[in-house]
C-alpha cells in the first residue's frame, strides 16, 4: 500500500484529527491512536450506539491500533516519546498550547525525531488574537463563510448537515502531510503543518474574495440555485421526487430546450450563453418546474439521461444502498461488528489503480493493542501489568 511503513501517532479526539488519521490508515499507514484510559475518544459514544459503542467510531477508527495512555503521568509521556522516536507523523487537534504544556513542543519533538511531520489542527490556528479560543467545526464553518451562503434568502443560515468544516480541515491536513513527507525525502527534515478550521473552510469559498474586493459584491444565500450559473437547481416531479438538473453548459442547455420542446428558448439568442440565461433565470426555472411537475421521476430521469443532461434524484442513504453505481464501485463494504453482526461501511476514496486503499479492520476497543504496542517497545508482560495497575494505560 502507498503508505506502508509510515508510522502515525494520533493524539486528540472527535473529528478533524481522527479523520485525517483514518485517511492515512486506509492507505497503509500504521496509525497508533492514543486515548485516555478512562473512556477514550468521546466519539466512541456519539450518535447511534450499538451495544454501547458508536457505529461512527467503527468507521472513523478503522485500520487504527488503540493504545490507552495517561498523558498526565510522567510514565505515559515517556511511552509517548518512545513511540515518537521513530514515528513519521504526529497528528493532534488540541487547543494551541496543550502540546507545549506536555513538554512536546515542535522543537522538543524534532530533537527526538528530526524528520517528524507534525500536523496541528485547531479552530483558529496556532497563533493570532483568537488562537486560544475554543473553535469547533461549526465555528469554522460560520467564520469561514460557508454558513452565511447556506440556505434560502428569506431564512437564517443553515447547517450543511454533516460536520463538513472538520472534514475539510482534515483533508487539507492530509495534503499537508503528504507534501511534508515529499520535502523530507529531499531534506531529511520534518516540519509543522498548521491547519485552522476557519481557514480550511475559507479556502473553499470559490470567488467570494475577489468579487467583494473588485465589485463590493457580497454573495448571499440563494437556496437551490446557483446565481451566475444557469440553469442548475432542484425541481419536483409529479410523484413528489426532488431532482437535481444541471444544464448550465451552453450545449447541454440546448439539449434540454429541445427535450422540453421549448423552441422559444432555442430561438432566443440571449439564452445561447450563460450570461444571457442568468439574466432570465426566473423564467427558465419556472419553465423547468412546470415541465418536471408533469412527469414522474423515473420518466424524467430516463429522458434526461437519453439526452445526455446531468441529473439525479436527491439520494437518501437508502437510495445509495440500491444504486448500481455505488455497488459497482465498491462504495459500500461488507463488514462485521465484534459480536458477528454484519454491517456495511463506506468505501475507500480515492481509487488508486496500483495501490488501492483497504479496510483491514474496524475501529478497535479501547486499549485493544496495549500489549502488542508496548511489547514492540520492549516492555515485558509483567511491566505492562504494572502499568495497568498504576493507571498509566
Amino acid at each position: 500500500m502507498p503508505l506502508s511503513g509510515i508510522k502515525v501517532i494520533e493524539l486528540g479526539s472527535l473529528i478533524a484529527g481522527p479523520y485525517a488519521a483514518r485517511l492515512l490508515a486506509e492507505f497503509g499507514a500504521d496509525v497508533i491512536k492514543i486515548e485516555a484510559p478512562e473512556g477514550g475518544d468521546p466519539l466512541r459514544r456519539w450518535r447511534k450506539l450499538y451495544e454501547g459503542t458508536s457505529l461512527w467510531w467503527y468507521v472513523q477508527s478503522r485500520n487504527k491500533r488503540s493504545l490507552s495512555l495517561n498523558l498526565k503521568s510522567a510514565e505515559g509521556l515517556d511511552i509517548l516519546r518512545r513511540l515518537l522516536a521513530d514515528a513519521d507523523i504526529l497528528i493532534e487537534n488540541f487547543r494551541p498550547g496543550v502540546l507545549e504544556r506536555l513538554g512536546l513542543a515542535p522543537q522538543q519533538l524534532h530533537a527526538i525525531q528530526p524528520g517528524l511531520v507534525i500536523l496541528r489542527l485547531s479552530g483558529f490556528g496556532q497563533n493570532g488574537p483568537r488562537a486560544q479560543e475554543p473553535g469547533f467545526g461549526a465555528v469554522g464553518e460560520s467564520m469561514g463563510g460557508l454558513r452565511y451562503v447556506s440556505g434560502f434568502a428569506d431564512r437564517p443560515p443553515v447547517r450543511t448537515g454533516i460536520s463538513i468544516g472538520d472534514s475539510i480541515a482534515a483533508l487539507f491536513g492530509v495534503i499537508g502531510c503528504l507534501m511534508a513527507l515529499r520535502h523530507r525525502e529531499r531534506s531529511g527534515q520534518g516540519q509543522v503543518i498548521d491547519v485552522a478550521l476557519y481557514e480550511a473552510v475559507f479556502a473553499m469559498m470559490e470567488s467570494l474574495v475577489p468579487e467583494f474586493d473588485v465589485f463590493g459584491f457580497i454573495r448571499e444565500r440563494s437556496g437551490n440555485i446557483m446565481p451566475g450559473i444557469t440553469p442548475s437547481s432542484t425541481h419536483t416531479s409529479r410523484d413528489g421526487q426532488a431532482l437535481q438538473i444541471a444544464a448550465n453548459g451552453d450545449a447541454i442547455f440546448a439539449r434540454l430546450a429541445r427535450l422540453m420542446q421549448r423552441q422559444d428558448w432555442l430561438d432566443d439568442p440571449q439564452m445561447a450563453s450563460n450570461e444571457g440565461r442568468d439574466a432570465q433565470r426566473e423564467r427558465i426555472y419556472a419553465g423547468i418546474d412546470a415541465w418536471t411537475a408533469g412527469h414522474d421521476a423515473e420518466d424524467l430521469l430516463a429522458q434526461l439521461q437519453a439526452h445526455d443532461i446531468p441529473a439525479s434524484r436527491i439520494y437518501s442513504v437508502a437510495d445509495m444502498f440500491q444504486d448500481p453505481q455505488f455497488l459497482f464501485r465498491e462504495m459500500l463494504l461488507k463488514s462485521t461488528l465484534p459480536d458477528g453482526r454484519p454491517m456495511m461501511t463506506p468505501g475507500i476514496v480515492p481509487k488508486l489503480s496500483a495501490t488501492p486503499g483497504q479496510q483491514r479492520w474496524l475501529g478497535p476497543a479501547l486499549g485493544e493493542h496495549n500489549e502488542v504496542l508496548l511489547g514492540e517497545l520492549g516492555y515485558s508482560a509483567e511491566a505492562i501489568a504494572e502499568l495497568r495497575q498504576r493507571g498509566v494505560i
